[in-house]
């Protein structure tokens, strides 16, 4: 298993450390949060932003997926032709310099959306206060990826009343990842931190198979295990999996499944996942599962994330691997 030695070696920069410290930044964030904006008028709400910060979509998305609002991600240059001065467009860009969200930021103010936007300051606060748009600065904690926590709390502070999200499943959710850090921490390097024995166990490429509602905890495992651990991933719905994706395993396979489910899935979806187990077990198909906590959809996805990144981490150190440097994703925005 891993010691705290190996974690300093192999992680120089200290991302778990700050991982260590998401319950924390998650209740500083929420509460830290100043700006109070009107939004009113509103009938569908886009969110912007690429990689870490274009998750924090993503999420809240999921967040608001059993909500009236409709809601659309957007990952790119383009807008949907249907936004209107009835449309609020959320960009995120937690550098401050994404190209692609920038681009988004400029095209909704010239059509007259309204707007809010997060940042740790760069072009996009620059744009904002020039503009006068309604903007709240978020801290950057390390990296984008490990700032998720920052710019999801400060979002829910601003944006929570207008999304109708509940302040009492916010409180929730951070108690929650409070009692989820205890178990899967740098405090808790042993046989008992199942962040740390799922990463053991990851040695080909993980296919993970999850449930529509928990799509953004999946992508984002996806993400942090290219970005952190530097290997190939596949990720697919299971309800569309069991109409294609099931007859790969006819044929041995390089690829190792990682079940990722909900506590309160939809009674057709868990009949599903008891199948395919049935079937992974028939053929002796070697898998893993992870199931969401008990409470609302913002709880579920947001321990969910902490406990994929963490494994991430792990994956990365138990490889001798860094998991900080992105220097292919450096190398593509130095030339755009």
């Amino acid at each position: 298993m891993l010691t705290i030695k190996t974690l300093n070696r192999y992680d120089p920069e200290g991302m778990y450390k700050i991982y260590d410290t998401w319950p924390k930044i998650s209740f500083d964030s929420y509460i830290n949060a100043k700006n109070h904006f009107d939004f009113r008028n509103i009938d569908k709400i886009i969110f912007a932003g690429m990689g870490g910060s274009g998750v924090v979509g993503e999420f809240m998305s999921s967040v608001l997926s059993k909500s009236n609002v409709s809601t659309h991600v957007v990952k790119g240059y383009l807008l949907p032709k249907s936004v209107d001065k009835k449309t609020l467009v959320v960009t995120t860009s937690i550098s401050g310099s994404t190209v692609e969200t920038l681009t988004i930021l400029e095209k909704a103010f010239k059509l007259g959306c309204k707007i809010m936007a997060f940042s740790s300051g760069g072009e996009m606060e620059d744009y904002c206060i020039k503009n006068k748009l309604p903007y709240q600065k978020i801290q950057k904690i390390h990296s984008p990826r490990a700032s998720l926590p920052s710019a999801i709390y400060s979002m829910l502070a601003i944006l929570g009343p207008v999304f109708g999200v509940k302040k009492s499943d916010i409180k929730e959710s951070i108690n929650l990842l409070h009692q989820t850090g205890k178990k899967i921490n740098s405090s808790n390097l042993s046989n008992s931190n199942p962040a740390l024995l799922l990463a053991s166990w990851i040695t080909k490429i993980p296919i993970i198979y999850y449930s529509y509602d928990l799509h953004s905890a999946a992508i984002r495992f996806k993400n942090s295990l290219q970005e952190n651990s530097k290997i190939h991933v596949i990720s697919e719905d299971v309800t569309e999996m069991c109409h294609n994706g099931i007859v790969s395993w006819e044929k041995p396979s390089q690829v190792q499944p990682i079940l990722i489910h909900g506590i309160n899935d939809y009674i057709k979806t868990k009949k599903m996942w008891k199948i395919l187990k049935k079937y992974f077990n028939l053929h002796n198909i070697d898998f893993r599962e992870i199931s969401s906590v008990k409470g609302s959809i913002l709880s579920k996805l947001i321990n969910l994330i902490y406990v994929l990144d963490y494994i991430t981490i792990y994956h990365a150190v138990l490889n001798k691997t860094d998991p900080s440097p992105i220097r292919s994703i450096d190398y593509i925005k130095s030339r755009l």
